[in-house]
């Protein structure tokens, strides 16, 4: 449910930005056809003016302007393939990125809570302790307390083992990430050989070579690959991060499991 929620809130930030794009180039058109309409003012400027004015460059066009452009430009298939490899993995790291600092617990004031509920309330208290923590750690730590009138063996390998399982659900959705990170680059260098293919056919029909036609068949082609490069490196950043942190959760309930085989042990001796 939680990647569900993830992916809607994605889908549905981007749809929004896509309306209000598409709203924001209606209302320029409407404009331009407006004053396209209106009948021209006789100008008695003179024609020195006009001709500086004509001179000037135009105004450099927005961000998403050009960035709308560029898709266009590359081909709708092949960009849209890209943009959902882009949409699905980023939803995905999103996710990942929400669960894992939900997942992520002071252990240290963990382990104070247990120790002092194990000294007032016995074991019962100590997994009441842990019910009413949330994340992987006090997952375990209830596993073992569980176990606790089997022996300290006996705790020990199923702290082990729950751990292992707590390890495979931080890692859930890992394989999908670099899934995308792969496929981003093949569909955009895919793109760029179909587009190749396409220049190639139009000089073999043309029957001359046209630097012009040429030069614009391998412009549009190369943009599926930098677009695919470009989708690849952002989700790169995004599987660093989360492997990162996965790696920082386990190196902490390793390190957590074995101060709560330390205090359990102190416990059965008093006991």
């Amino acid at each position: 449910m939680k990647k569900l929620f993830a992916f809607l809130a994605v889908f549905g930030m981007l749809s929004l930005g896509a309306n209000a794009l598409y709203a924001q180039d209606e209302e320029n058109v409407a404009e331009a056809t407006e004053q396209v309409t209106e009948e021209p003012a006789v100008s008695e400027e003179p024609a020195t003016e006009v001709a500086d004015e004509a001179a000037q460059p135009e105004a450099p066009k927005g961000i998403h302007k050009q960035i709308k452009a560029k898709f266009i430009e590359g081909g709708a298939i092949f960009m849209s393939f890209v943009l959902l490899a882009l949409i699905f993995g980023l939803a995905i790291c999103i996710e990942r990125i929400i669960y894992l600092n939900l997942a992520s617990t002071n252990t240290k004031k963990l382990l104070q809570n247990i120790e002092n509920a194990l000294s007032d309330g016995g074991v019962e208290a100590a997994k009441e302790v842990c019910r009413n923590t949330r994340g992987p750690v006090a997952s375990i730590f209830y596993q073992g307390l569980d176990r606790f009138d089997e022996g300290i063996e006996v705790v020990e390998k199923s702290v082990v083992s729950y751990g292992s399982v707590q390890m495979g659900l931080l890692e859930k959705g890992l394989t999908w990430i670099s899934l995308f990170i792969s496929m981003a680059p093949m569909l955009g260098f895919m793109g760029t050989v179909i587009g190749m293919i396409e220049a190639f056919d139009n000089i073999q029909s043309m029957g001359t070579i046209s630097a012009s036609a040429v030069a614009g068949g391998i412009k549009v082609a190369l943009i599926t690959t930098v677009s695919g490069l470009i989708v690849a490196m952002i989700l790169q950043v995004f599987y660093n991060y989360i492997v990162a942190k996965i790696d920082s959760i386990v190196n902490t309930m390793e390190d957590a499991s074995i101060s709560l085989l330390d205090i359990l042990v102190k416990f059965n001796m008093k006991k």
